[in-house]
This record gives C-alpha cells, structure tokens and sequence, in this order.
C-alpha cells in the first residue's frame, strides 16, 4: 500500500517545478509554506523479517507532475555547502557500498547522466569506479527487475556521488526483501572491499531480530541504516548497536553564517529499541536499551534532494526520506577515511563539537522528552546533529 503525505513546510519544490529554476535557487527559496503537494512512501509496508526502502518520493505540486526534464532540490553544491564537507579533495581510494533489494537495469545509466548533470567525474563499470553484483558477488546472474526499488537504488547512487564523487561505488542487490538475503548482501559488500555499508531500508523490530544481526556487525567497516519515515518508533537494522542509525532533518537557506538552517524531520524515526542491548558509548537515560538515532542529515522531502531515474517514473525527480540521509552519511564517513579504526557510532559520541546541533521539530508523541523532540545535545529524531565536516567521523 501506498501511503500518501500532503502536508510540507516549504515552497522551494513548487517553486523550481513550475518555473524550471536551478537546483541552486531551491536552497535559497526554502523557507515557503505552500499548499498542493502531495507525495507517496515509494516501498510498501513489509511483513516481519522483511524490509521496506525509505525513500519518498514528490508526485505532483499544485497539479504539475513530477519528474521533470530538468533538476530540481538540492544539488550536490548544495550538500557539500550545507555540511562543510571536503568532497572535491577527499574520498580517493574509498569504496561505498549500497546496499538494496532487487536490480535496477538502468542503474548506472541513470548514474551517468546524475553526474554529467552537476559536473561531477564519470563513475561507471569502465573505469573502475562502479560495480553492480548481486548478493553473491556474480556480476551476471543479478535478481528480478523492480521499479520501486530501481527508484531507491537511484536515490541512492546520487547521495553517494553528490557527498563523495571521488568515491568508488559498489551496489549490491539482494535476491528479496528477506533480511536474510539483505544480509547476505551486507555481508558480499564487506568481502568486495567496501569501507563504509549504507542501508537505506528497515522493517518493525520483532523478537526474531537477534537472529539476523550478525550481517550488520562488522568491524572495520562503517554500516549505516535509515532510521525510518513512519515518525516515533524504531525499526531495524537501525536498531542494531553495530550500526550507525541516521535519522532526519529538515534543510534550508538561512542568513546564518553557517548559510543553512535545521529542524527535526517529522518523519523521521527515533526512540528506544525493544530488543537490542545498550551500546557502552551511548549513555542517555530514557532508554534502557539502544537508542535511535546517532547521527541525521537531510531527509525532508519539502527540502528534498535531485535525482535522476529511468526505471519507473522516468526523468528528474525530488525525493526525501531517511533513505537520503543514510548514503549521505556513509559517504561523509568514506570522506573522513577512518571506517577501519572507528567502532559502529562511537566516535560521534566524543567528537560532538564537529556537529551541527539541530535543537527545534519534533516527530511525534513521546510527552515532550528527547526520544522525539529535538533539544541541545542528543535526541531521538536527530542523534548528535548533522555533519561539520568530518571531524565527527
């Protein structure tokens, strides 16, 4: 089932769509309240032990339909602004890895035109610098084709190019949603070399979880998980304490001297695990066990980001959705370079003052604590902030 959003909190989407402005100018119109939008969750609701992709996806504004022949949202300037990040400079000799459920055909196609468009180098099988397989590594033998997560596989592709374009990029496809066989994907990811995991999906947390948090710990390697677009409440893997789980935020221009401004995204997830133990880092109060999130970027489909997909709804697209802050995040840690000697999300923990605190919004209903209000310091819905650099990585 799909299920619909109509309320946004900025013009900047109905602005570009309808008068073709850049991707540029969507930043700096993001502060609008307008009426009209609608959009859909692009993965439908999984049974237990499956996942659904958390990619949203903008349908139409005011009666113009989405895609669109030009880009519009936030660009890869715009990103690499927002969060201080050494994109140009850094990331050689890294590998991120995506990690999605079936194949998408277009998948490096689409990838291509995503960075001839903002001028980004050429990432493809040629050269070296992309990789498709599938769960088991065979570059051939790949699953059955879907235009829902093709969409997710997209979104996906663009986030790691537009926060790290010097990055190699491996996208792994599982053979179904199972958490197992996405866990076997994570786990071919790791073998193929990968230095940072990002999984942009999560199911309910379920008392059979524990059986398949083994793919998701792997030392040495950063693996990132969305934390969920449903608002309040926890879903795996991001529960799991070998990961890094990334909530949302939303993004927009601002006369700061930062450029930029950030409140809790109202869908992202947060709150406390049912299952899964404490890490010895993270020490808030109102969780006995794990808490969710660590870490958030942008997510917000009002400020959502550009990108480009033939697989499906063809053309440019806006997306929102922890699905966007997920690779974002896992890239900004390839950029850092430190994925072989940084345990899970402990390192944000001590290295706060490389964050942007995000201290306004909330994603529900938990009596005003910080499970699902942003506050100064820690909180649900946006962890420790969002990058600063890379400093906190």
């Amino acid at each position: 089932m799909r299920r619909l959003i109509t309320s946004f909190s900025s013009m900047a989407v109905l602005v570009l769509l309808l008068m073709g402005t850049s991707a540029t100018a969507f930043a700096a119109q993001a502060n609008v309240t307008p009426t009209g939008f609608s959009s859909h969750h692009v993965c439908s609701v999984a049974a237990v032990n499956h996942a659904y992709c958390n990619a949203i996806q903008i349908d139409k504004i005011k009666g113009a339909i989405v895609p669109n022949a030009s880009p519009s949202g936030l660009s890869p300037a715009n990103l690499q602004s927002a969060y201080k990040l050494p994109s140009s400079s850094a990331g050689s000799g890294q590998t991120v890895a995506i990690v999605d459920a079936y194949n998408d055909p277009n998948a490096e196609s689409d990838l291509a035109v995503y960075r001839s468009q903002f001028g980004l180098p050429a990432c493809t099988t040629a050269n070296g610098c992309f990789k498709k397989v599938g769960q088991t590594g065979s570059t051939t033998s790949l699953p059955s084709s879907n235009s829902s997560w093709s969409e997710e596989i997209s979104l996906d592709l663009d986030m790691v190019s537009a926060i790290c374009p010097n990055c190699h990029i491996l996208l792994v496809e599982a053979k179904s949603t199972s958490f197992s066989n996405l866990g076997i994907a994570v786990n071919e990811a790791v073998t193929l070399g990968a230095n940072t995991v990002s999984n942009s999906y999560g199911g309910s947390e379920s008392s059979s979880e524990t059986s398949y948090a083994s793919y998701y710990n792997h030392p040495g390697h950063i693996i990132t998980a969305s934390s969920g677009d449903s608002g309040y409440g926890v879903q795996v893997p991001a529960a799991f304490n070998t990961v890094v789980a990334v909530g949302g935020t939303s993004l927009s221009s601002s006369s700061n001297s930062r450029g930029w401004t950030e409140s809790a995204w109202n869908g992202a997830g947060s709150g406390c695990s049912s299952y899964i133990s404490k890490p010895s880092w993270q020490t808030d109060s109102g969780c006995s066990r794990r808490t969710v999130a660590d870490v958030s970027a942008v997510a917000d489909p009002n400020t959502g980001v550009a990108v480009y997909d033939t697989y499906g709804v063809s053309g440019w697209l806006v997306f929102g959705g922890t699905s966007v802050s997920s690779p974002i995040i896992a890239s900004v840690y390839a950029l850092a370079g430190n994925a072989s000697s940084v345990n899970a999300a402990q390192s944000l923990y001590s290295n706060t003052s490389s964050l942007f605190d995000v201290t306004s919004g909330s994603n529900g209903s938990c009596g005003g604590s910080y499970l699902c209000t942003a506050k100064s310091g820690y909180d649900g819905p946006t962890g420790l902030g969002t990058p600063d650099g890379t400093g906190a990585f």
